[in-house]
């Protein structure tokens, strides 16, 4: 029997993976590089030398020296370590990765559910009313493309916390996507439903939920799947900047330490969360879609 497309993309994968782990290995093998020469010595330091119990005549030749990059070794035993404790907390500058991504989880979830608040009634009115699509369209061209992380002194100043300045950067980078989305999921409906909505002269309010909200929903998780990948890609940096705690001052931190380790861990940690969000919010899309 042939082994399903799926499985066969598993063991793609693990096989990648694999190969990535050897070239990995061999980069960070010890290498041997040439010694500091042998220097001319007067007299009394050869004496000296003697003394201590050297060689004065050594050097040259060559010795072995470790790779500055982490080795998988390394890295396994440092995935080890965090995992062992992640929830530790010893004080403002120490505590367990767990914990660091839980601040930046909430930062996001509180930041994304306000955007969510914003974005889908107002990108409803925007698909049911081309009037005020067309007016609001130009303002929306210009706050799109800013920076999230441009608001961030402008937040600084106005709110003066930074907590709540990092959530404000999820919630602006977040609303625009959601909106954008849902406003043509919404005018993207079947003209045939809203007519025998119409026809039977059913209420606004359950036509909005009952009629379009179904047949725009996929749109509209869409528009949250992208939206929930920008809002982490921005937390990191967000942090970085506002400092204090979460997964982007974490890195912060462990690069000012010069642990290397540490910083390349963190960045598997938010690889691997930015995947399993990605792969729920793909699995509310699929529930929501139809076939006609």
């Amino acid at each position: 029997m042939t082994p399903s497309l799926s499985v066969r993309a598993t063991l793609l994968s693990v096989l990648i993976g694999l190969l990535l782990l050897g070239i990995w290995h061999i980069a960070t093998l010890p290498s041997a590089v040439p010694s500091a020469p042998a220097v001319a010595l007067t007299a009394e330091q050869i004496e000296y030398l003697k003394l201590q119990g050297k060689d004065p005549t050594a050097g040259g030749g060559t010795e072995t020296r470790a790779s500055a990059f982490p080795t998988p070794a390394q890295m396994g035993a440092t995935i080890a370590h965090h995992l062992s404790d992640p929830l530790y907390d010893n004080g403002p500058n120490d505590k367990g990765i767990g914990l660091q991504l839980a601040y930046s989880l909430a930062r996001v979830a509180l930041g994304f559910a306000i955007a969510c608040l914003v974005a889908i009634p107002l990108g409803f009115l925007l698909g049911m009313s081309p009037l005020v699509y067309q007016s609001l369209y130009p303002y929306i061209n210009v706050l799109k493309p800013i920076s999230p992380l441009a608001w961030m002194p402008l937040a600084l100043y106005t709110i003066k916390d930074s907590n709540i300045s990092g959530v404000f950067v999820i919630f602006i980078c977040s609303v625009w996507p959601m909106l954008i989305n849902t406003a043509f999921g919404v005018a993207g409906v079947r003209r045939d439903w809203i007519n025998v909505a119409r026809t039977l002269e059913v209420g606004p309010l359950r036509k909005s939920l009952q009629v379009i909200l179904p047949a725009a929903a996929p749109t509209i998780l869409t528009g949250m799947r992208i939206s929930i990948g920008i809002a982490w890609l921005v937390i990191v940096a967000a942090e970085m900047l506002v400092g204090g705690t979460g997964i982007g001052y974490f890195i912060w931190n462990e690069w000012n330490n010069l642990s290397l380790t540490n910083v390349i861990f963190a960045i598997l940690v938010i690889g691997l969360t930015g995947m399993l969000l990605d792969w729920l919010f793909g699995r509310l899309q699929r529930a929501v879609s139809y076939v006609e």
